[in-house]
């Protein structure tokens, strides 16, 4: 199962660090196109609290954007719905949220447009709004071709739509291909923040309210809500499944027979952490023949020809009192059953119960679902205080533990602060990074020979690095070491935070195991060239080289093309000996990588070239 290996004790690292506007360097943002992927249900709802924290962070995302000096372009996807709301027309949805931002906000037809008229348009206006991404059939099947003209021009792409993380669109998915930088708005920040506090049990006594049915689909979170909670209450169709597995008659009409397994599961899960297990005691019903009739029927002995409508007045008191004394609630999923009866109380009495609780005790509570947010919006004086997402889809899909595509298309933070001292024996001493560090001969024999430096690898292939690491161990080597990463989205974040210099990068041979060479240089982008030009000492250094000139020489262009005019390519001299051609002759540190070792034996050329970080000040 998913959840076993996931949800093991408090291991949460299953799901990616990413990284955040938050963290992006705000001076990056002038002049840049950014696009921001924003959630309509938050900011074109009338009926929500306009205090909301989700709804300030969804609008603070796009000011803080455009305070920053970037040329802003929104867009999303307002359904389609009998609810006239979500008929707005564009011009209508910007004239909203002109006055919501208190920016000028323009509609715009981005895609169909060249190059020079998308920058005459973002001229025009604060903020541009793309057309409603439900008209376009390629925004659902997550179209390549689409989201390449969608994000045409972009530099940045911001996602501020946590709610559809769970989704392959283009608009979250397929954009960030063509982006330079892919990061987390302040909204998706905060909701992915307060589902991960799902997750965490610093309160006690923490239960969950689960609603709703579909028990086999759901199994894998409820196995989790079971090790993790110190109480279970079923309000939904699925308390019928839990009841049949401890063996109480319950309507044959009314089990999911492809998930008895797993409620027994669930059950046994329970019994061995001695967490209690509440279920409703008595249902509202009513006559499938005579809707308007209803009736109050005990849990296990609903007649033929009644179907549940709502919770009964003995459960709701049981349910008061059993959650009199918690700290933390989660409700997710809504007190629903197959039928609606006339007058449903369930839902509004359980939200008056939590709000309650809420203010009484000052209990965190975190509401999850349509019919659950619903109903508390209905109860409280303000939402401020709670934790609500509407769409619970992606909660249920992040408690099993499953990959979110939208929050894996993001970039990579690294996942944790690092302790420097641990790392090496002098974390005061010069650093030098090798991007791609393979078996790690380059680092090794670099630590072994220069002891007054720091060594440090950033491989993406785990077994490489734990190997190397092992080696580290074993060898007591106090200057080199190696961290499991994708350089490319998380240099920046692991490498500013090191107390001593930046002097040297590396990047050797990028990918030498593609079978087609054009594919090498994928892994330089522009994200990763800007972090070494804004981290690297003055005069530090690059040395760069692959054994396939191609690539050698689309490095150099980016490396001119994006080094913000910091770097410069070192000519003949006392660090650099060049052919003809201006490649070095000989790798300057003495010390080679495992790929140039092999190119090297098989005698085939390397083309090498080192760049140098000019003082910019210098001479002014």
């Amino acid at each position: 199962m998913v959840w076993a290996k996931v949800w093991n004790g408090e291991q949460l690292d299953a799901f990616p660090h990413v990284q955040t506007l938050r963290q992006f360097p705000k001076e990056e943002l002038s002049g840049k196109i950014v696009m921001v992927r924003f959630d309509s249900t938050i900011l074109l709802r009338e009926a929500l609290d306009s205090d909301t924290s989700s709804t300030n962070s969804a609008l603070f995302t796009i000011k803080y954007l455009f305070h920053g000096g970037a040329k802003v372009l929104i867009v999303s996807n307002w359904g389609r719905s009998n609810d006239s709301m979500w008929l707005l027309s564009t011009e209508t949805v910007a004239d909203y949220l002109s006055s919501a931002l208190q920016l000028k906000v323009v509609p715009a037809n981005w895609v169909s447009v060249n190059s020079q008229s998308k920058v005459e348009e973002l001229e025009k206006a604060d903020v541009l709004l793309f057309e409603n991404l439900s008209n376009f059939r390629e925004e659902l099947a997550n179209c390549s071709v689409f989201a390449e003209k969608l994000s045409s021009g972009v530099d940045i792409f911001v996602n501020d739509a946590f709610s559809q993380s769970h989704k392959m669109l283009a608009s979250t998915i397929g954009v960030s291909r063509y982006c330079y930088a892919s990061v987390a708005g302040f909204c998706f920040e905060k909701e992915l923040d307060e589902v991960m506090e799902v997750m965490r049990t610093p309160k006690r006594p923490y239960f969950a309210i689960i609603g709703g049915g579909n028990l086999f689909h759901k199994v894998d979170a409820l196995q989790f809500l079971a090790s993790k909670c110190d109480g279970l209450v079923f309000v939904g169709m699925m308390a019928f499944q839990i009841m049949h597995g401890l063996g109480l008659p319950v309507p044959s009409n009314f089990v999911e027979h492809c998930a008895v397994e797993y409620s027994l599961k669930i059950i046994q899960l329970a019994h061995e952490r001695n967490i209690p297990v509440l279920l409703p005691k008595d249902f509202w019903c009513v006559n499938k023949c005579v809707p308007k009739q209803l009736r109050i029927f005990p849990a296990n002995g609903i007649l033929d020809g009644w179907e549940p409508v709502d919770l009964g007045p003995i459960s709701l008191d049981e349910i008061t009192s059993f959650l009199s004394n918690c700290k933390k609630i989660l409700w997710i999923g809504p007190v629903k059953f197959r039928l609606s009866g006339p007058d449903t109380h369930g839902a509004p009495k359980l939200a008056t119960l939590v709000e309650t609780l809420r203010s009484r005790s000052g209990c965190d509570v975190t509401v999850v679902g349509n019919a659950a947010c619903q109903a508390i919006a209905g109860t409280s004086s303000s939402l401020s205080f709670y934790s609500l997402h509407e769409n619970a889809s992606v909660v249920w899909e992040f408690l099993k533990g499953r990959t979110l595509p939208a929050l894996a298309a993001l970039d990579r933070a690294y996942p944790f602060e690092i302790d420097w001292s641990s790392v090496f024996y002098d974390p005061a001493q010069p650093l030098v990074v090798d991007v791609g560090s393979g078996n790690g001969l380059f680092i090794f024999g670099m630590a072994r020979r220069q002891t007054d430096m720091n060594f440090l690898g950033l491989e993406i292939n785990k077994k490489l690095v734990k190997r190397c690491l092992d080696s580290v161990h074993e060898s007591d080597l106090e200057n080199g070491y190696f961290f499991a990463t994708n350089a490319t989205s998380t240099f920046r974040s692991i490498v500013s935070s090191y107390p001593g210099e930046l002097v040297l990068v590396s990047i050797q041979c990028p990918n030498p195991d593609f079978n087609r060479p054009e594919h090498r240089w994928r892994m330089l982008q522009r994200s990763l060239i800007e972090a070494i030009a804004d981290l690297l000492t003055t005069d530090g250094k690059v040395f760069l080289q692959s054994d396939v000139e191609a690539v050698a020489v689309r490095m150099r262009d980016q490396f001119m093309k994006y080094g913000k005019g910091k770097l410069a390519i070192l000519s003949n001299g006392a660090d650099a000996k060049l052919d003809s051609r201006g490649w070095m002759e000989e790798n300057p540190s003495g010390v080679r990588s495992d790929w140039e070792q092999h190119v090297i034996d098989r005698g085939d050329p390397m083309y090498r070239l080192m760049l140098s970080k000019v003082d910019q000040c210098r001479g002014c």
